[in-house]
């Protein structure tokens, strides 16, 4: 159904069983688990998809170590699963990461652990040889067998140097284990909520149609296209909108004050001597303040991350100068001869996290598990509202399962199986290995008669989706984006037609990865705003209005100026 049609069915048909407030991680997951159970369910978010603190991720699929030392095992448990799960389900856009910790010492940060537990230790010290092997041996327990990834490894100082030639020279030891590398997260949010979609007709996603108000058990969206309201009847509300729960609530005629978030920023940088330096692997390290920062490999850019600063606003979150510059001093901490320019920063982003409001030191200290805050039904709410709190990337699905029966349990309606083996998008019937991913690009080759160059880069960016852009290739054939040519025309046509894209930054921002890899230029940004403008029927106006809208957001908030 396009969006228009999908309006107007709720125009005609205001009643719903759950209304999602909110599009990020947790709401879709939230979304794509009721809905395989059979549930009517929309989800509506004011934004686009995945377009807030889930769209500013490091990219890291991870069970969180560094949680162990706060005694928080059963996260760091779940996570695990969790993460090994998505290697499983989403390979097309989760791979195993190989990450290195390097140690300068043998013995700090010992008494770190039990005195953090107890609560009698707030401020964090470096951790040496003896506490990460410790961690990293829990971690490998709660991890079960090396099937999914291997178990960790520890490397003398000689094999480190070796190793990393450009490493500090004070680094005595270095440990390997594996996490998950997160390619796409905005990509990965797109492929769940047209599963959903796919598999129950009676659900639904709209994006740019905020809740506004809350009358007679009603909830009034608002399509920010056309400025027409429309009641909705839900027998509950999941609010999901992250670090604007509180605000959502208020909309809703109800206080609450259950969000304390902490910002975070990243930069995506362009060095070579960097990006030679790690090699394949992220350097997970401990910065000077202690804070834990990353450096991790995004294409053949660097990924550097990340700030934990409280927040008030989270509409107000930019990556600061101060910021820019505590990330070109943390990576001295690791490789001191390498050194960053403001030049080579193609591209920053920051995000909220959604963190319950609670009295902690430093942000570090706050938990990052998940809980649901229920707000009852009232007499001007007829329905309750499930606040979604806290969580991580990774631990998405688990949190997804947990609103899903609290949801289902209201609705008086039995789960019908668990989403943990349920493969999502372009994973589903994902090749194994090298060999059948050769196999499978060879199949599309054959099949469509395109160039095996073409079918593997559909193959790499859509995992077995890809067979969905080769079916819609014309006999003719194909027509390369100017200023990007391994997009093509029919692509973008394919993604706009399927993808929900309202505006141009929908397109190059969350459902491509050009601009975050550095390969957006002035001339792929107007061809595709005449692609889009002309698909959508949008007048010479109104394709002016979204490419000035595009250059403004790319500058203001990840500054790229084009």
């Amino acid at each position: 159904m396009t969006r228009e049609e999908i309006i107007n069915y709720y125009r005609n048909n205001p009643e719903v069983s759950v209304l999602i407030i909110g599009a990020g991680v947790n709401g879709i997951g939230t979304f794509r688990d009721l809905a395989l159970q059979g549930v009517d369910v929309l989800l509506v978010d004011r934004g686009d998809f995945c377009s807030g603190a889930s769209a500013a991720s490091s990219h890291m699929i991870h069970g969180g170590i560094r949680y162990l030392e706060n005694g928080e095992f059963r996260l760091v448990k779940e996570a695990v699963r969790e993460r090994n799960l998505l290697l499983q389900n989403a390979p097309h856009y989760v791979k195993p990461l190989p990450t290195v910790i390097p140690i300068f010492n043998w013995f700090s940060g010992l008494l770190n652990a039990p005195l953090k537990f107890l609560g009698l230790l707030e401020k964090p010290s470096e951790r040496g040889a003896i506490v990460i092997k410790i961690g990293l041996m829990l971690y490998d327990a709660y991890s079960g067998g090396a099937s999914i990834v291997p178990h960790h490894e520890f490397y003398s100082k000689t094999t480190t140097h070796q190793k990393f030639p450009d490493i500090h020279p004070g680094v005595i030891f270095t440990a390997l284990y594996y996490d998950g590398l997160l390619l796409a997260p905005e990509r990965l949010c797109i492929d769940m909520i047209l599963d959903a979609e796919a598999e129950n007709s009676n659900v639904h996603a709209l994006n740019y149609l905020p809740a506004i108000s809350s009358e007679a058990g009603s909830v009034k969206v608002q399509d920010q296209l056309t400025g027409e309201s429309l009641d909705i009847y839900p027998r509950l509300v999941i609010n999901a909108s992250g670090p604007w729960i509180d605000h959502t609530n208020t909309r809703l005629g109800v206080d609450s004050s259950y969000i304390g978030g902490t910002k975070g920023s990243h930069l995506i940088v362009n060095n070579p001597d960097l990006r030679g330096a790690i090699g394949n692997n992220e350097i997970f390290f401990e910065n000077a303040d202690g804070r834990i920062v990353l450096l991790s490999p995004f294409e053949d850019k660097v990924l550097l991350g990340t700030s934990d600063l409280p927040i008030s606003d989270p509409d107000s979150a930019r990556c600061t100068a101060e910021e820019i510059e505590y990330f070109f001093n943390m990576v001295h901490v690791v490789f001191p001869g390498i050194q960053l320019t403001s030049d080579q920063v193609e591209y920053q982003f920051s995000g909220v996290r959604p963190l319950p409001a609670v009295d902690a030191t430093t942000p570090g200290q706050i938990s990052r598990d998940h809980h649901i805050q229920v707000i009852p039904r009232s007499e001007k709410n007829s329905y309750p509202i499930f606040n979604l709190i806290g969580g991580k990337w990774t631990s998405f699905r688990a949190f997804s399962e947990e609103a899903a029966d609290r949801a289902l349990k209201v609705l008086g309606i039995s789960r019908k199986f668990s989403t943990d083996q349920i493969r999502i998008g372009g994973g589903k019937e994902y090749p194994e290995d090298g060999i059948k991913s050769e196999q499978y690009i060879n199949s599309l080759v054959a099949e469509n008669e395109i160039s095996r160059e073409r079918a593997a880069a559909l193959f790499n960016r859509y995992g077995t989706r890809a067979v969905e852009f080769t079916n819609s290739i014309q006999p003719a054939g194909e027509t390369p984006v100017t200023g990007a040519s391994d997009y093509t025309k029919e692509e973008i046509i394919h993604i706009i037609d399927n993808e929900k894209v309202v505006h141009l930054d929908d397109l190059i921002l969350r459902r491509m990865n050009i601009t975050k890899s550095g390969n957006l230029n002035i001339s792929a940004l107007l061809e595709m705003s005449q692609i889009l403008g002309t698909h959508l029927h949008m007048s010479s106006d109104e394709i002016v209005a979204e490419i000035l809208r595009t250059k403004s957001i790319l500058s203001e908030v990840h500054g790229v100026d084009i």
